[in-house]
């Protein structure tokens, strides 16, 4: 086995924990969290909409399966750090082209294991997800307690810019791409506002027969509609959603001109923008393994999510919109489609499959509008 230095996590309420570093050897800041996922560790290390924050893994054995080139949603990692009880040191996968620990190093991204995270996870259920700092490099506890304590609270921060491209790019069976690829010009147009968008959101809509045009978050709603879309995705991303006044006041102006998709933090810009509120949750949602009721049919999709805010149910105007999905857990709203505008959006990720294709409905519900909008059957290389 390999040795590891020592490594501690301070939480701002004074609580330490102690284990061994990995990764990178540096000392960072963060929303200490957790993820209730039992696979995926590299999809949510790289997803943006954990940037800001120190992801605790539930699932005890982390690294058995490797990393490679396929699952990542991002071109980085995003998260500031990853907390865990166990490490694996000898993955075992035909996929598997590394070590999840040299990852990390290399991405210059510090990790602690031989953390007692069942102990943690039950301390942020409690108390409520707080701020930590996660060291290899001092030993004074209470230094690393103030250093949580002077970090950034996540309620009022902004975070879509930081994780947003920076130029606009088309997207490909490939990846991203600066040329639209050929012979796509049949298919209908996808604009998405790039606040953290997952990879798999952009593979979801190819897979739906759209073409799929990124763009930066700070996009005005003008430069967008003049990209004459079918259809417009306000993807998820990290933070608060309240102090993106931009992107409330484009996804306002968006929504009644072309068919509007929401997705985690575009749930909640599209929210904002029809004048509901937001606030932010106990311990947030973060797993792959979340029950969301649709209330029209009774049915229960098991879910995939990742937000710590989350949209009134009854700040929304009900004369405007029909609010179809709830947490199963705690009741939260979770969807919501327009009454008249061809416009709806779900906290949860539809792209995500943790198993089950459950959610996977909303991106077809979303097809379905760009197409009756453009007077055709359905869309044009649409495949399962």
């Amino acid at each position: 086995m390999t040795r590891r230095p020592p490594a501690i996590l301070a939480l701002e309420d004074g609580r330490i924990f102690r284990g061994e570093a990995f990764g990178a050897g540096v000392e960072t800041t963060g929303e200490v969290v957790f993820n209730t996922a039992m696979t995926g560790y590299q999809e949510v290390l790289s997803d943006p909409s954990y940037c800001g924050q120190i992801v605790t893994f539930t699932y005890p054995l982390l690294g058995n399966y490797g990393v490679n080139d396929e699952d990542w949603e991002s071109g980085r990692l995003r998260a500031q750090a990853m907390v865990c009880r166990d490490l694996c040191e000898f993955p075992s996968s035909w996929r598997s082209r590394g070590r999840l620990e040299d990852l990390l190093e290399e991405r210059g991204v510090p990790g602690i294991t031989g953390v007692d995270t069942r102990a943690l996870t039950r301390h942020l259920r409690d108390r409520g997800v707080m701020r930590g700092c996660l060291s290899a490099l001092e030993t004074d506890t209470d230094a690393l307690v103030e250093k949580a304590r002077q970090s950034p609270s996540m309620l009022g921060l902004a975070l879509a810019e930081l994780v947003t491209c920076v130029e606009p790019y088309w997207w490909t069976e490939h990846g991203p791409a600066e040329n639209a690829p050929a012979g796509d010009a049949a298919r209908p147009l996808a604009v998405v506002m790039d606040f953290g968008a997952k990879y798999n959101i952009l593979r979801r809509l190819r897979a739906e027969g759209f073409r799929v045009r990124v763009v930066p978050a700070r996009t005005p709603a003008r430069e967008v509609l003049a990209l004459e879309p079918d259809g417009v995705v306000l993807s998820n991303g990290p933070g608060d959603p309240e102090p993106l006044d931009f992107a409330i006041a484009a996804t306002r102006e968006i929504a009644r001109a072309v068919p509007t998709f929401g997705i985690c933090l575009g749930h909640q810009l599209m929210g904002q923008a029809f004048g509901g509120r937001t606030h932010k949750l106990k311990f947030g949602h973060r797993g792959a393994n979340h029950p969301v009721i649709d209330r029209r049919s009774g049915a229960v999709e098991v879910t995939s999510q990742n937000h710590g805010f989350a949209v009134e149910a009854d700040s929304m105007p009900a004369g405007e919109f029909e609010l179809t999905h709830f947490s199963g857990n705690d009741g939260t709203l979770e969807g919501m489609v327009h009454r008249t505008l061809p416009v709806l959006s779900c906290q949860y990720h539809p792209e995500a499959s943790p198993g089950p294709h459950d959610a996977r409905p909303w991106f077809a519900a979303f097809a379905a509008l760009v197409a009756k909008r453009r007077g055709v059957p359905g869309l044009a290389g649409a495949r399962s």
